[in-house]
């Protein structure tokens, strides 16, 4: 061993695996070749490195004094064994042995470094600049070695935000494409598990669930809310969903998810209103609620039932009257199915025919050649309706009716095609489009999420009311005989949703009692001016509650705010006059004249003013917004009952939401998981409106809500 000799070669500190390196300085190259000494090899002349380092390439033979020379600049050195003249440089990474003799250069090895197959970790602290800023406001620029470091925690949040935004498997984040995805941006990136996600997303959850409590708690208003049950197909699974709706202090209509409850079965009324109880009372709203929209089931008639016993009545609306809302969409739903089951013998060739064209590819194929033959422009394809939803009923005539000289061609040319309508059913079926077309236009309008429902439904529902009257007068039996049905539903719910309704139509400024002046006497007839007088009654009382509740003074008004100040103005008169004499005879003449003076109330003082021209651009809200200074009282019923929805659509929305999460690849999800990802998907979205606006992307328009909700409806 006395004839060997040590040679320092440098290293990098950056990469752990590099071993030796080849003596010559590659700071700059990042070179990852080191140099390994064969154990075979030939005895060297003592001194014979020193000599021959003064050549062009002497830097490969540092043996002691050009290693020492670069010592202070180099980043680190390592050790190596020269047993003779044979000297091979092996890669640390794919084993590749080549000349390590510095006579050889050193060329090969650099250029072997940048193209090793093996190498896959780069050294980027010199291939980055920071930019930071300090308190006096001087920007900073650093290197990327000084920077934080890659904070794993963040990471995982902002993974999680981005599953549950956009509906995303739990399973992504073991994608190969996203891990390596990720792996390019951060080498040293830690892997991420689904279990690992799925805990990130609970405590998104749990954050996003206070942040969203907190809202409702700093709301002034009542909130309304909305529930329905909803059983999973692939997990067999009911869950609740509860919805608030409210206006918030800027008067702009709100909706938000507060909770997406496992229901365990049976789903009786009692386990429905305990559920929605806990709900309510855990977010603190059970005081501020002022409806409960829910449809027309038994289980959930029961449930509110029960939940009038649980609440106290001086926290409600007078005392609860207004609490139970019925969906009018599932009224709707339910008025048309009455009618159409008189009728669907008059549409069942039509039925019949758009089957048989759509049962097979060649059979479509054949309708599409007869349509493009007859130049007919229109785009839209045959459906097959359902036969309890009525919406798909209409949707599928509207559609039949644009075809029927195709339908006829074909019946020319395909003799097995036998059942094609008669031109007294075509007639018939438009005659029942016309008919169907003013409910379907009503249950769009009326599933808005994004303006107030409850001033609109009243009208139109009235005008709906009108036609049946109409159409008992039909001479065809099958119209006569669907009118006599409808109405028969119709009035069976008529008496329990319009005590709201009315509410909403004399808080809008274009319409006010003369609506109902206008439209009760062609409703009700003789018995008109009675219910015009209870409706008139009705908001009297609901103002006398809230002026008892805001006001000091049940008739405070504007000829009565300054009555303090002008009986002090009189009596320093009397000291000023020196009527002393006169008092008595003063007081009495006074208190006569006072009782036939009239101090108007609110109500009184806003009806008298005009009605505004009816516009389609009217913004109710923002009117309110303007006037409630002018009418405080009025303006405090307006936000508690524009807020309020006249359909559970809002909420029979989240089982969309719902479906997607839980689809047949992805059946297994928690319920805590899936209530997680329903609700946090919701609260991101609304955060991230009201920051940069509303996405039409990310939003549905309402024709998609209501074809949804329709398709879910019973």
């Amino acid at each position: 061993m006395e004839n060997e000799q040590r040679v320092d070669l440098d290293v990098s500190e950056t990469d752990e695996s590099v071993g030796v390196r080849v003596g010559m300085d590659m700071a700059a190259e990042n070179n990852d070749t080191a140099a390994e000494l064969e154990p075979d090899s030939t005895t060297v002349e003592q001194g014979g490195g020193s000599g021959s380092g003064r050549g062009r390439r002497g830097r490969g033979n540092t043996t002691a004094g050009a290693s020492k020379k670069r010592g202070a600049g180099s980043e680190g050195s390592s050790s190596g064994r020269l047993l003779g003249k044979e000297v091979q440089a092996i890669c640390n990474y794919c084993g590749l042995v080549m000349q390590g003799h510095y006579s050889q250069g050193t060329n090969h090895l650099i250029n072997h470094a940048k193209r090793c197959p093996r190498r896959s970790i780069k050294n980027v602290q010199q291939m980055h600049l920071s930019f930071s800023s300090k308190a006096d406001g001087t920007t900073v620029l650093s290197n990327y070695s000084t920077e934080p470091k890659w904070d794993m925690a963040t990471v995982r949040i902002f993974i999680a935000r981005m599953i549950v935004m956009h509906e995303l498997p739990l399973s992504f984040v073991e994608y190969i494409g996203f891990y390596e995805l990720l792996k390019l941006l951060q080498p040293s990136i830690e892997t991420i598990s689904r279990n690992t996600i799925n805990v990130e997303i609970l405590k998104l959850y749990d954050i996003e669930k206070t942040k969203a409590m907190s809202v409702l708690e700093a709301c002034d208003s009542r909130i309304a809310v909305t529930t329905d049950m909803w059983t999973a197909g692939n997990q067999k699974k009911g869950y609740m969903v509860v919805t608030a709706h409210y206006i918030d202090n800027s008067w702009v209509l709100r909706s938000r998810i507060m909770r997406f409850i496992y229901v365990p079965a049976p789903h009786s009324g009692e386990v429905m209103c305990n559920e929605l109880y806990e709900c309510l009372m855990e977010w603190n709203i059970d005081r501020k609620l002022s409806t409960v929209t829910v449809d027309n089931c038994s289980a959930n008639e029961s449930m509110i039932d029960l939940l009038l016993g649980k609440f106290s009545a001086s926290s409600m609306i007078m005392g609860g009257k207004f609490l139970h809302m019925r969906c009018c969409a599932h009224i709707l739903n339910l008025i048309v199915k009455d009618g159409l089951s008189v009728i669907h013998k008059e549409v069942e060739k039509i039925r019949e025919s758009v089957h048989y064209w759509t049962a097979t590819p060649s059979r479509f194929e054949k309708f599409e050649a007869a349509k493009k033959q007859l130049g007919v422009k229109e785009t839209k394809n045959l459906a097959l309706d359902c036969k309890t939803r009525w919406n798909s009923t209409y949707l599928m005539l509207s559609t039949a009716l644009l075809y029927k000289d195709v339908f006829i061609r074909l019946k020319e040319r395909d003799r097995n095609y036998t059942s094609l309508p008669t031109e007294l059913e075509w007639n018939f079926s438009k005659l029942m489009c016309d008919y169907l077309k003013s409910f379907y236009k009503l249950t769009e309008l009326f599933s808005g999420t994004r303006y107030p429902t409850s001033n609109l439904f009243f009208s139109k529902i009235c005008e709906i009311r009108l036609s049946m009257n109409a159409w008992l007068q039909s001479p065809i039996e099958g119209v006569k005989n669907m009118a006599t049905k409808m109405i028969a539903k119709y009035d069976k719910y008529w008496d329990v949703i319009h005590g709201v309704l009315v509410v909403g139509t004399l808080l809008d400024p274009r319409r006010k009692m003369l609506l109902i002046n206008f439209l009760f006497p062609k409703i009700y007839g003789e018995r008109a001016e009675f219910e015009i007088e209870m409706v008139h009654k009705l908001f009297v009382d609901l103002v006398h509650e809230y002026e008892v509740k805001y006001s000091s003074n049940a008739n405070w008004g504007v000829n009565g705010s300054a009555s303090s100040e002008g009986a002090a103005a009189d009596d320093s008169i009397m000291v000023d006059l020196d009527l002393d004499e006169m008092a008595d005879e003063w007081e009495s003449f006074r208190s006569q004249n006072s009782q036939n003076n009239h101090f108007k109330t609110e109500f009184e003082l806003y009806l008298e003013e005009s009605t505004l021209p009816s516009t389609s651009q009217f913004d109710i809200l923002s009117w309110w917004k303007n006037n409630q200074g002018k009418y405080p009282i009025l303006a405090k019923i307006a936000r508690d009952f524009l807020a309020i929805p006249v359909s559970t659509v809002a909420s029979e929305s989240a089982f969309s939401t719902g479906g997607r999460h839980l689809s047949p690849h992805r059946s297994r999800l928690q319920p805590s998981t899936v209530e997680a990802l329903v609700c946090t998907q919701n609260w991101f979205w609304l955060d991230h409106n009201l920051k940069d606006g509303i996405p039409e992307e990310a939003i549905l328009s309402a024709k998609q809500l209501i074809d949804e909700s329709l398709m879910s409806e019973l």
